[in-house]
């Protein structure tokens, strides 16, 4: 934890990224004098000896795991779990040291080489678009009719909890405070002794949950992110946004204008986890109105205190009445009907008897009066006023409603089908789910167009409607009752018919629901994704169903389960296919069409910078129109600090309207055959290992932690579909946490590197591998990626677990055949970037990653050791603490888990 630290890896740094390094550096001197007090010279000692012995191990080039070994094995169990929080809590330190860099860099407008989400703002992207030749008026209309949702999801192994996190905000907080170039000594002194004080409360708090979340704790964590970060961080980048198109000689756009809008699967999403039910939805949707109550009267007690002026237009008179300070008399009528709103709603999630007082039930009534305000202080020359407090309250109206955020609802196809049996059934005409599509689709067509009820209350009182059938019913029922304001899309996961999508439609009007929330498909597997638009195809022919879409329709492409079904490469070619057609099918029938991308933080789960993910799609899918997950983790980097989010959100505007405007070209035919060869031969090798290698799966639940995180408290969704099982049955995130875990990130490129080998060998694929790696974005995408992700595994560190973990001939041939995979992956990779090493384009990236390891060596040789005693013994407090900070801080390390 000595400043030698940072110097170690200077050499690999650039003079922009000095004050990182200085961050890093004193972070790591405060955690040290921390240890030193806390846990003594001796722990400090300890913790100080294996670094350094990890650091020269590494800088020798050769890991000298004996070394590290003899000085971890002697160590009692105790100062096992004290050495681990030490390197854990260090890797969490170097994280904010990088998050406050490029909030930094952010400010000044640097480009950061290590985040190559940075390379291009709204400023630049306006420049390319006037260089090409794109008018004003396509710009603006454009940006007028931007729709960019991003949905905010749990993440099941989102490992570090929310105190933790409070704490390290405030930590980076400081560090911006010392950034100030005027602090006298005294000052900076100060400001050092609270850093001190933050990371001493850190090393004194539990780092690991003990307790497993609800849905309902998950969504309070997604309402805590809109309240402490993008409460403030929508209005100020909405400003900088239209600093640029002011700069840029674009006419304003609408004063409440917010192109960016947010929904949430937190409280909604029940595929596969029984824990969220009906009443969790219900419960999470009031909570979100009550909270958004609650920050909309924060927002009105300010413009109270503001708006003091008597100048008023007509318009409001007429509705106030002569009054010396008009738009208080208003807005005090705003802050009664707020107040009456929040105790509706606390009284709702209390089980207490409601209020009859007028509450706020539709966004517009909150709109209306704030217009009013906002006509009136422009009419009468007070324009300035009207952009300040108010026009950001308007913009997070226009953003955020008054139900916070809209929730969407997820399902399996499977559980529809199973309660439209029930239904059939109770009704005596045969078993809906032994039916074929045609059957289907025509008893449901006949209902949606019928009038009469399909089932009576005897039906819920009869066998056939078991306690899951009662569960769907009872979902479509909060539907009903709720209304569409808070409510987003149904999500019909594992999506294969157009009976898949019409089922919903009609369990919807079984319960009487009057404003349906649109359906929405999601195509996750290879075939289905391979079928998506014969199944779209099929329902456009469906003149009831093209009636229902012709507003717009949503599909959904998964990237979790295509990629951990056919791997990375495979998945990749067939999102984009799907894409194509898709979009073409719709372009065709003249229905807007938005594409809803389920990314993650993993590059095997679509996880990439924001410029990149949206140039890489088929010219023509964007359209001014994009939906995304954004995930636990990727929700705190991105979105937890206001600077950063609003830069964020400022990158899906400028790379929505690139992509839109100037998309990128469509691909060579001998591109798309190329693309063909290399994913049938990755889908080949990645299915040769995970579907048909019978030590696959003993391999993943002997060497890696996949069977202990079990053991974390992370999500409310369990980490199985299902009990027991192979791989199938394992959800695609710990799939990823699994083997990101022992640096072997087998789901990131297994089978790609086979493909590419096999072409580079071959001379003419070998020059149209370097032309499209030259030339096309979406293949561009995927080569960065595959090279980060590279950068990050370790075939030595792999080899750890597997030398302490196992003695089956069976499992060490696999490990060595995969670790010789990975080491062909990255020779092909070499071989079509022209770099020996990897990351040499990106040395900040690489200094990140270098920095990491002397701390990650550790971990890694500790949770070998530490899962070989646990799986000896029954269980052990100690050890199983150690274990989960193990898991935690390597997490940290690696920052992406799932």
């Amino acid at each position: 934890m000595r400043a030698t630290m940072a110097a170690e890896v200077d050499d690999v740094s650039v003079d922009q990224n000095a004050p990182l390094r200085e961050d890093v550096r004193l972070l790591g001197e405060e955690l040290g004098t921390v240890l030193k007090q806390q846990a003594g010279e001796k722990l400090f000692d300890t913790v100080e000896t294996i670094r350094q012995a990890a650091v020269e191990s590494r800088g020798e080039g050769e890991m000298q795991v004996g070394r590290l070994r003899a000085l971890l094995d002697p160590l009692d169990d105790a100062t096992l779990l004290e050495v681990a929080r030490a390197f854990s809590q260090f890797l969490n330190l170097a994280n904010i040291a990088e998050q406050r860099h490029r909030e930094r860099l952010h400010r000044e407008h640097q480009r950061y080489p290590g985040d190559p989400d940075t390379d291009r703002g709204l400023r630049q992207v306006l420049a390319e678009l006037k260089k090409a030749g794109v008018d004003r008026q396509s710009i603006r209309q454009v940006l007028a009719d931007m729709s960019v949702e991003l949905v905010l999801t749990a993440h099941p192994t989102e490992v570090t909890r929310r105190t933790l996190i409070r704490k390290y905000d405030r930590i980076a907080d400081l560090l911006t405070d010392l950034d100030r170039p005027d602090l006298n000594a005294e000052e900076r002194e100060e400001l050092r002794r609270h850093l001190r004080e933050q990371i001493l409360s850190a090393w004194g708090t539990d780092e690991i949950r003990r307790e497993r979340p609800t849905p309902v704790d998950e969504a309070k964590w997604g309402f805590a992110t809109i309240e402490q970060s993008l409460w403030r961080a929508v209005p100020q980048g909405m400003r900088a946004i239209e600093d640029e198109l002011a700069l840029a000689g674009l006419d304003p756009l609408p004063a409440d204008w917010v192109p960016t809008r947010f929904a949430s699967w937190m409280g909604g999403d029940r595929d596969g986890n029984p824990n969220v039910t009906a009443a969790v939805t219900r419960e999470v949707l009031t909570l979100a109105r009550w909270m958004a109550a609650d920050l909309y009267l924060r927002d009105v007690e300010n413009l109270l205190a503001d708006l003091s002026m008597h100048r008023a237009s007509d318009e409001l008179l007429a509705h106030t009445g002569p009054s010396h300070e008009p738009y208080r008399l208003l807005l005090r009528q705003v802050r009664d009907r707020l107040r009456a709103t929040r105790a509706q709603m606390e009284a709702r999630v209390h089980g207490a008897p409601l209020l009859e007082d007028d509450c706020y039930t539709q966004t517009s009534q909150l709109a209306d009066a704030l217009r009013l305000i906002d006509r009136s202080l422009r009419a009468v020359g007070l324009a300035a006023i009207a952009d300040g407090q108010l026009k950001d309250t308007l913009r997070r109206l226009n953003c955020f409603g008054i139900t916070l955020l809209r929730l969407d609802i997820r399902q399996e196809s499977s559980r529809h089908t199973a309660a439209l049996d029930a239904i059939t059934r109770y009704l005596e005409l045969g078993s809906y789910g032994e039916w074929d599509e045609s059957r289907r689709q025509a008893f449901l067509l006949a209902e949606l167009s019928g009038r009469r009820p399909l089932v009576d209350d005897a039906f819920y009182r009869s066998e056939y409607c078991d306690e899951e059938v009662r569960e769907v019913l009872a979902t479509c029922r909060v539907i009903a009752e709720q209304g569409a304001e808070g409510l987003g899309a149904y999500v019909i996961s594992m999506a294969r018919a157009s009976s898949d999508v019409l089922a919903v439609m009609l369990l919807q009007k079984i319960v009487g629901v009057r404003e349906p929330m649109r359906v929405v498909p999601l195509f996750e597997t290879l075939d289905d994704l391979n079928n998506a638009a014969t199944t779209m195809g099929a329902l456009l022919d469906i003149p009831l169903y093209r009636e229902r879409v012709r507003q717009g329709q949503e599909v959904m492409i998964g990237y979790s389960d295509s990629a951990k079904d056919a791997g990375f490469l495979g998945a990749a070619w067939a999102q984009f296919r799907a894409q194509e057609k898709l979009t073409a099918i719709f372009r065709e029938r003249r229905i807007p069409l938005t594409l809803f991308h389920g990314r993650g933080g993993s590059i095997s789960r679509g996880g990439s910078p924001t410029r990149m993910a949206l140039l890489s799609q088929p010219p023509g899918s964007v359209a001014g129109r994009i939906r995304v997950t954004e995930q636990g983790e990727m929700i705190r980097f991105k979105y937890g600090r206001p600077s950063v989010a609003a830069y964020n959100l400022e990158q899906y505007v400028a790379a929505t309207l690139e992509a839109t405007l100037v998309p990128p070209a469509q691909p060579r035919r001998e591109w798309r055959e190329e693309m063909d060869r290399l994913t049938q031969r990755s889908v080949e090798g990645y299915r040769e290992v995970v579907r048909d290698d019978p030590a696959l799966v003993a391999y993943l639940r002997t060497v890696t932690p996949e069977t202990e995180l079990s053991r974390l408290a992370l999500g409310s969704r369990p980490a199985r579909r299902k009990a027991g099982g192979g791989v199938e049955t394992l959800r695609a995130i710990p799939w990823v946490f699994a083997w990101t875990q022992i640096r072997l990130m087998l789901p990131a490129w297994l089978g790609t590197g086979a493909a590419l080998e096999c072409a580079l060998a071959n001379p003419a694929e070998n020059e149209t591998l370097h032309t499209m790696n030259a030339q096309w974005p979406f293949f561009q995408g995927l080569v960065d990626m595959l090279e980060m992700v590279l950068a990050k595994a370790d075939t030595r560190v792999a080899s750890w677990y597997e030398e302490r973990l196992t003695r089956d001939p069976e499992l060490i041939r696999l490990g060595a055949a995969l670790r010789d995979r990975l080491g062909h992956t990255l020779e092909a990779l070499r071989g079509l970037t022209g770099r020996e090493s990897l990351l040499d384009n990106n040395p900040v990236m690489r200094w990140s990653i270098r920095v990491r390891d002397p701390y990650t060596d550790p971990l890694h040789l500790l949770q070998a050791e530490l899962m070989s005693r646990l799986r000896e013994r029954d269980s052990d407090e100690i050890l199983e603490s150690a274990l989960m900070v193990t898991i935690a801080g390597i997490a940290a390390g690696m920052r992406n888990t799932g």
